[in-house]
């Protein structure tokens, strides 16, 4: 079954299987409606009857749209988490710091590209939501957690805190990238490559 939300962004956790594949089917509404329309023009409503559920059974687990698009942003984080290690366990134990970011870069690349309502959601930070910590403060501490093994590194606040600049750094950048090209500005995309190689050389070497 495809990941859902952790229970914390949800006014109720699905317990059985039958709830959590209607909480699947209203998220991938969710996330087709935000490429068709926008987040403006989305409503509870809608994405009720493309996921054919009652309404009723939207409310259950959200209030509103707001928080129908915050527990889509922790699903993609969760499914980026899922494609990162799968593709680190791929390139074996001797990777290297360089290619555990060229991973982490591609398959946010990857998302950007083809994941259903992410060029608007992300991990979060398009449609700012909730009182929790700040997106690419949660994307950077679930990198701290998933590499350090990876990279024989304490999860200690320093790890954290150069995924943070990198995390952000790769943020603004790839918004940029994909501002100017839909599939994201190759040029610009090498450009963020090479500064994040710079920056974690400095800091990983």
């Amino acid at each position: 079954m495809k990941p859902v939300p952790p229970a914390t962004s949800l006014r109720r956790a699905p317990v059985q299987r039958r709830s959590a594949e209607r909480l699947t089917r209203i998220l991938d509404a969710c996330a087709d409606l935000l490429d068709e329309v926008g987040y403006d023009a989305l409503s509870t409503r809608a994405v009720a009857q493309r996921a054919s559920v009652p309404i009723g059974s939207v409310y259950r687990f959200f209030g509103n749209k707001r928080q129908m698009a915050d527990a889509l942003a922790q699903r993609n984080l969760e499914r980026y988490t899922v494609r990162v290690t799968e593709r680190l366990g791929q390139t074996g134990e001797h990777g290297g710091w360089r290619t555990a970011m060229d991973v982490v870069l591609d398959e946010y690349l990857e998302m950007k590209r083809t994941a259903p309502g992410f060029s608007l959601v992300d991990f979060g930070n398009q449609i700012p939501v909730g009182a929790r910590a700040e997106p690419n403060h949660r994307v950077a501490d679930r990198l701290t957690e998933l590499l350090s093994g990876y990279l024989d590194r304490e999860p200690d606040e320093d790890l954290r805190r150069v995924f943070l600049i990198a995390v952000e750094t790769a943020d603004t950048l790839v918004h940029l990238a994909f501002r100017v090209a839909p599939e994201g500005d190759e040029r610009i995309i090498d450009e963020a490559r090479e500064m994040l190689r710079a920056y974690l050389a400095r800091v990983l070497d």
